[in-house]
This record gives structure tokens, sequence and C-alpha cells, in this order.
């Protein structure tokens, strides 16, 4: 899989533009705050219709205009898919190969995006929704199930804290419906906490041995889902019953409280190096290296799930790391996935250029 053209309009800081890319390396060079993390950004709402910066749409069309649209050609093994997600205040309107798609979970997955971003090394030692919306974007790239099943969860989620509310403020007493709702939000709740669980069991088939490679074999890195509903690697009946009984104790506090106190909403995972969570005991180079781990292994389990590799945007992360992990990171995806690196300057990046990428300057909201 790689991109092949892209067209903005009205996106962010550009007005117009179009772009044709290399399969292989692309570098978007420039100063700080001329456009080029909103070319990543862009590749990554067209595959995600959301955005890693903000979850207001509005501050993603360029000022003083009314819409943005997003469209690019994805060459597949094959075939060739056109794509296009179009932003106003009327919310989203997706069109895939013209065909304008009811729901979105049907347009997510044509395009396969890993973003690694300077704010991901925080992914070990930032706070647990860090790593939950993390989970959420990957997941949601290569099953729709779970995209609906997320869905869900956060609408019933809502219901129950409003009326949660309710009940505190005593403008009702019917506690059977909190019943009901608590029993609805367990049985989409059981299935998100057995798909994460999962998830990061697949990845941690990958992640082992390139974390050994990279610690020159000092290193064993685990990947611990935390949760509240039992153990997560039970079926998940046996996750929906822990989870309904836990609702069920935690009712009176909730109340008091007007929100949910369980629940994937409220989950976590951590990275165990040793036996050790680095998020407490580790040094800032074992966590560089244990999400440039994780990184890594998202582009072998994205292959396995889906048959094809992802595209990667590499958004002036190079620069935060040292050279022998920008050595491992560019040897590792070396001709087999295309790969976007948006920096300051060449002097950041260690390419071999024999690799020949493909360079766009960037200014303005332009091309120079």
């Amino acid at each position: 899989m790689y991109l092949q053209e892209i067209k903005l309009n009205n996106f962010r800081n550009y007005s117009q533009l179009d772009l044709q890319f290399d399969p292989h390396l692309n570098i978007f060079i420039g100063a700080n705050a001329q456009g080029k993390t909103n070319l990543l950004e862009a590749i990554l709402v067209l595959a995600l219709v959301r955005s890693h910066r903000t979850s207001n749409n509005q501050e993603l069309i360029k000022w003083g205009t009314d819409f943005s649209r997003l469209q690019a050609l994805v060459q597949k093994d094959q075939s060739r898919v056109s794509l296009e997600l179009i932003l106003s205040s009327a919310g989203k309107k997706a069109r895939l190969n013209q065909l304008e798609q009811k729901k979105l979970s049907q347009y997510v997955g044509q395009l396969n995006v890993i973003l690694f971003a300077p704010e991901d090394l925080n992914l070990v030692k930032g706070s647990p929704s860090v790593r939950r919306r993390f989970i959420d974007m990957e997941i949601g790239q290569i099953d729709k199930i779970y995209l609906n099943n997320i869905s869900k969860y956060r609408q019933i989620l809502k219901q129950r804290n409003n009326y949660l509310k309710k009940l505190r403020s005593k403008k009702t007493s019917d506690k059977l419906y909190l019943e009901v709702i608590s029993d609805q939000l367990a049985g989409f709740g059981s299935e998100i906490i057995a798909t994460r669980y999962q998830f990061l069991q697949k990845i941690q088939h990958f992640l082992q041995p390139i974390h050994q490679e990279i610690t020159q074999g000092q290193e064993n890195l685990q990947l611990d889902y935390h949760t509240l509903a039992g153990d997560p690697a039970q079926k998940v009946n046996d996750i929906y019953q822990s989870l309904l009984t836990r609702l069920t104790q935690q009712a009176q506090h909730d109340i008091a409280f007007g929100s949910t106190s369980v629940g994937p909403h409220r989950d976590d995972f951590s990275f165990v190096v040793n036996q050790k969570d680095i998020q407490k005991f580790g040094s800032q180079g074992q966590q560089r290296s244990a999400v440039l781990s994780m990184k890594l292994a998202e582009i072998d389990l994205f292959h396995q799930e889906v048959g094809d590799y992802p595209i990667l945007l590499l958004d002036d992360v190079l620069s935060e790391l040292d050279q022998v992990r920008q050595t491992q990171l560019l040897q590792a995806i070396h001709e087999r996935i295309q790969t976007f690196i948006t920096t300051t300057s060449l002097d950041n990046v260690q390419i071999d250029k024999n690799n020949r990428p493909k360079i766009f300057n960037i200014k303005a909201g332009g091309i120079i």
C-alpha cells in the first residue's frame, strides 16, 4: 500500500495543494509553523476521519472558509482506491471510489497509517487517556466491529452519566433504568476490553524480539492491560459478568459523583521492562526505546492483519532520537514501507542518499 496523490482544499493553512508522492521515502522540509505537520495530519485525517491534534473539526478548516476537502489516491496490491473527505459545520462526509459512505466505519481502514510524533514519546509516561486514545485509534483501523462497539459504548456511557446526575439531584428515583443501561454498558464494554487485550497480545508477539534487538538482549518488554472488570484474558461473557458486578457495586458511588467509575473508559496499559513499570522506574532512554519498539511492532502487526504494510508518518521525531535509534528505525522500514518525514533540516535525518527520497520544501502553506 502506498499513497500516490493527495489534494487539499482549505485544510489548515493550505488553500489548495496537489502532490504526487514517491512509493518509498518522502521528506517535508521547512521552518516551524509553515505547514509540515499539517500535511501529515491531512494524511491521518483521510485515513481515520479524525485528527490526533484536535477533536474540533472547525480547527481543521482554513480560517475564513466554510468547508475543507481532502482527496487521495491509494495504490494497493490489486487495486487503486480513491478517498474523499469533506469537513464542514454540518459534520463529515466520506466518499470511497466516489460513493458516499453512510457510516464512517465503512470508510476507515482503506488507508492504514502509523504516526510517530514527539508526543508519542509520552505514550509511556503520559496519562492513561493518552494510551487509551492510542489503542482505540490503532485497533479502529483494522477492526470495524471495534469501531462500532466504541461508538455504542460512548453513547451509552453519556446516557448513564446523565442519568446518574439526575439521580444525584433527585430529579428521578428509578433505579431500574440505571440497571438497564448498566447492563448495556457492560455488554459493549466487555467486547472492548477483550479486543484491547487481544490486540496487546498480538503486538507483544512482534514487540519482544524487536525490543531485544534494540537493547542488545538486555531487556524484556511486556505490555500489561489494567482493568477493574476482572481478568481481561477471560472469555467475553466472563468479562461482562465481572464488569456488570462492578458497576452494580459502584452504583451509589457513581450517583454521588455523577459519573461512571468502572469500564474501558477508565482502563490503562503499562510498559514493563524486566518486571519493572518503566513509567515509574524507567530511564528516559528506556521509555524511548519502548515506544520505538511499539511503533516498529505495529508495522508488522498491521501487515499480518490486513495483508499489506501501512504508511508511516514520522513527524519531526528523528531529531528526538539519538543516532543509534534513528538507524534502527530507518533500517527497519527500508524499502518495504512508504514513509513521510517532516524535519527542519536534512542534517537531522540519517538517511542513505541512495534511497533517493522525494523532497518537498514547505513554506507558508505551499511548496517552493
